[in-house]
């Protein structure tokens, strides 16, 4: 047991999160095997009907919610707000339930329950219904591309936004420069600094906030 809990851990930023926690012990909740992990975490391989449970016993104090996928991996737009909403609020709730004052969680840059975009949509969404659990603290991250080496088969149009990346980046300026790529890596050492720090509230943390943490 400890007084971390991680969901997501598998993806991109969930990885990085887990590389950076250094001597903080989490629970790490999946629905598979992670291979790499260190054994001082404690893994809990289950489906995510049995989720609930496993946070109430766990109890945690603090969750991170890396989970994320694409409406082209989850094929069909159901499928992906099953991910991206059902069930990060299924684990938010489960979590505030079991006591936990504090939540970090992986948005999107753009999210707006109000955008016309399905996908920003469904994150402003679940942003929103995030709020209305009433943690003490509330920690949103909303970055732009992520760029790092991602397991499994290669995704060809993340590959060619990542080339591009640099360029793009290079042109957005001013209110622009949210939506510019940032590295995995960035995200997850200002989750990783979140984690550590009290205080309340509900905060949102767009490209340079992010990056500021990191540093």
């Amino acid at each position: 047991m400890s007084d971390l809990l991680i969901v997501g851990a598998t993806g991109l930023v969930g990885r990085a999160v887990i590389e950076r926690l250094g001597v903080r012990k989490a629970t790490v909740l999946a629905r598979r095997a992670i291979e790499g992990i260190a054994a001082d975490h404690h893994i809990c391989v289950a489906p995510p009907e049995r989720w609930g449970d496993i946070i109430a016993a766990e109890k945690p104090a603090a969750i991170i919610s890396c989970l994320g996928t694409t409406i082209r991996q989850a094929g069909s737009q159901a499928a992906f707000r099953a991910v991206d909403h059902d069930l990060v609020l299924a684990v938010a709730g489960a979590a505030k339930q079991a006591g936990a004052s504090h939540m970090i969680a992986v948005s999107s840059v753009g999210a707006a329950a109000e955008s016309r975009n399905f996908y920003l949509r469904t994150k402003g969404e679940i942003e929103d219904a995030l709020r209305a659990l009433g943690f003490d603290r509330l920690d949103i991250l909303r970055p732009g591309l992520l760029t790092g080496e991602r397991a499994g088969p290669p995704r060809l149009g993340e590959g060619i936004a990542m080339l591009a990346a640099p360029l793009a980046n290079a042109l957005m300026h001013g209110s622009l420069r949210r939506y510019r790529s940032i590295p995995a890596a960035a995200v997850a050492a200002a989750i990783v600094r979140l984690a550590g720090l009290g205080g309340t509230g509900i905060h949102i943390h767009e490209n340079d906030a992010i990056r500021a943490l990191a540093d």
